[in-house]
């Protein structure tokens, strides 16, 4: 039998050849075209109505799959029960087994080389720091081989022999992130890196086959520089394999079986996202896509004779998945939405035969499938739907762009009740995403489904500061937070107005984390824009929340707003708190008690202020959350609270 040709960047020209302009042929962000806001329709459909919150949340969720090392199973995390724990299912399908019960989330599962053990990563009440636990195949045996409070421990690897695992180590108190081995049988920990920059941390360890080296990324706390290193398990000794001036991002992917290529992705090209082949030896990269669009590298298939990547087309994601013999590139059947590889280390079976995939779209949520490569049949390992939740319930997501008041354009999903008039009487509510670098993409959204559903017109913009769209629109909120990400979001509400079916004086808005920080802002800094908020674990003044959130997160806003002594007028120009006194539209808070990430105190600070001016506030903390509700009943609750405060204040219902 002919061994499968070597993954080599010299090998992979033809292979570019052969498909490179049919990619390059895609739409790109500057050929978006502007939506007429008059163009958007109100389906009609008599069986339409409000989805109660408790089928939307009673909807499971599925996450981090990995197969075990026979194929025969696929471990996951799903919250069947309402908590994010591990789960087996039969990769042939079939009902899912639960493998551990446990209050906290546990995720990042993967399988030892011999299929005896199973690791994962589990927090405390959602606290983020992270043990590292052991469970036997059969769910009979559970050990946590890490137990400590002070250090957070995640994101394992086995080596292929299976005596180490290579793991992240971020002690509580730093910035730092380092990749450290710890040994299966002492359970004892040695530090491989040693990072000394405070914002820089290390990632995406992999091992080569014979397992002497590691592979792993070095990236900055801004997400915008970053290099892939090769790591002696021996010595520690470091050499970058993907030097270069200036910020540019080199991210890991995957390593090639024959131990000659790496799998990356990088935005050298202009600032956008692509994939590209890197020999290992000559430290030469051949790219596999040329786009404006963001691609993302996959991973290598065992065998070596394909890999997959994924392209993200202005919120909707693609998987493709390419032959390295005969250069035939296949974008897998999937309908459109998200559609990802999913799998840990590698989406594709041990026997290379199958490749475990994520699907979701606006009125579906994400689940499982099991696709045959010889075939091209998926088969579904998942259902994570209610049956009472049927999709033409839902009101599904519709991709538009606008010009913003600077001329730039901004793309946005907008939902549109059934049945809806045109009459201008309606109200909307705006939907900021979390980050700043981050992407409203087009899933399964349960605010927009529950709010959609009770005749909220909704729209969810990527505003500057968004990923996605290149890295010069990603750093175009630098030192502006609240300045023209904000008017990004005022100009989405002019869009709900200009299409007839919006009261301008009803819309409201509302998101979690940097979409919580936008909640608040915008209310106290553009106030006739807004009738309501409901803001979720946001920041009320970047300067306190410097002196509580988690360290790495620290740097993460000094890369965004500068240093915080010497650009100080930027973090209080970026704050609500600077703006609450003429805040008008009533304000719900939503905390939880342990978040690390944006921590309670900004939520006090934000309901005590709000009081002390007269305005109306009210708020809710969660003891036993973190940064996000993990827990089944508090996301219940949290929605409801959040559809009361919308129907009081923009609906006038008691």
């Amino acid at each position: 039998m002919r061994p499968p040709a070597p993954f080599t960047a010299i090998g992979y020209r033809l292979l570019i050849g052969l498909y490179g302009l049919a990619l390059l042929a895609a739409t790109a962000p500057d050929g978006r075209q502007i939506t007429d806001p008059k163009s958007l329709v109100s389906a009609t459909n008599p069986s339409a109505g409000p989805v109660p919150v408790s089928q939307l949340y009673y909807t499971r969720t599925t996450s981090g799959p990995a197969w075990s090392p026979d194929g025969r199973d696929v471990v996951l995390t799903t919250n069947l029960t309402g908590r994010s724990n591990l789960w087996k299912v039969s990769s042939s399908g079939g009902w899912p087994i639960q493998l551990l019960t446990s209050d906290d989330r546990q995720s990042g599962a993967v399988w030892s080389p011999d299929g005896k053990w199973i690791v994962f990563e589990q927090d405390f009440g959602g606290g983020e720091i992270y043990d590292l636990f052991a469970v036997s195949r059969d769910g009979a045996e559970l050990i946590n081989i890490t137990s400590t409070a002070e250090v957070s421990e995640s994101d394992a690897h086995w080596s292929p022999d299976g005596r180490l695992l290579a793991i992240s180590y971020k002690p509580k108190t730093s910035s730092t992130q380092d990749i450290a081995l710890l040994d299966w049988k002492t359970r004892k920990v040695r530090k491989l890196t040693n990072e000394q920059t405070k914002n820089r941390r290390w990632s995406s360890s992999m091992w080569s086959a014979d397992g002497k080296t590691i592979y792993a990324d070095r990236a900055n706390a801004g997400f915008t520089d970053s290099d892939v290193y090769r790591i002696d398990i021996a010595t520690g000794k470091l050499e970058n394999l993907t030097p270069h001036q200036g910020d540019v991002i080199y991210s890991l992917s995957s390593v090639s079986p024959d131990g000659r290529t790496l799998l990356i992705t990088s935005n050298e090209k202009g600032g956008y996202e692509n994939v590209a082949l890197v020999d290992i030896a000559s430290k030469e990269r051949t790219w596999v896509t040329d786009l404006k669009w963001e691609a993302k590298a996959g991973t290598f298939a065992p065998d070596g004779k394909s890999f997959t990547y994924t392209l993200n087309e202005d919120g909707r994601t693609d998987v493709y998945l390419s032959d390295g013999q005969s250069g035939h590139t296949t974008k897998l059947p999937f309908p459109q939405g998200i559609t990802l590889p999913a799998g840990n280390p590698t989406a594709f079976s041990p026997s290379s035969d199958r490749l475990l995939v994520s699907h979701q779209s606006s009125t579906e949520p994400a689940d499982l499938w099991a696709y045959d490569l010889a075939t091209h049949q998926s088969r579904q390992l998942t259902f994570s739907a209610i049956a009472s939740l049927n999709p033409t319930r839902l009101p599904s997501s519709q991709l538009v762009h606008y010009k913003t008041f600077d001329g730039k354009t901004v793309s946005a999903f907008l939902w549109v009740p059934f049945n809806l008039k045109r009459d201008g009487s309606n109200p909307g509510i705006v939907l900021p995403h979390g980050g700043p670098t981050s992407q409203t993409v087009d899933n399964f959204n349960k605010t927009a489904a529950a709010l959609a559903s009770r005749g909220y017109v909704c729209i969810a913009p990527n505003v500057r500061g968004s990923t996605g769209y290149g890295m010069e629109f990603q750093k175009a909120n630098y030192k502006d937070l609240g300045g023209g990400d904000l008017q990004d979001e005022v100009y989405a509400a002019r869009f709900l107005a200009a299409t007839g079916f919006v009261d301008p004086s009803k819309i409201g808005i509302t998101g979690g984390s940097y979409g919580g920080y936008m909640a608040m802002i915008a209310i106290g800094r553009t106030p006739d824009v807004w009738a309501a908020s409901v803001e979720l674990f946001g920041i009320t003044d970047w300067l306190t929340e410097q002196e509580h959130e988690e360290p790495t997160l620290q740097q993460y806003d000094q890369s965004i707003l500068g240093d915080p002594v010497k650009d100080r007028q930027s973090y209080e120009d970026a704050s609500p708190i600077k703006y609450f006194k003429n805040a008008k539209a009533p304000l719900l808070i939503l905390q939880g008690a342990n978040d690390i990430r944006d921590p309670k105190e900004e939520a006090e600070q934000a309901e005590t202020i709000l009081k002390k001016e007269g305005k109306i506030v009210a708020a809710h903390y969660y003891p036993d959350e973190g940064h996000g509700f993990a827990k089944r009943e508090n996301q219940i609750d949290a929605m409801q609270r959040t559809i009361d405060w919308f129907d009081r204040y923009l609906k006038n219902k008691p």
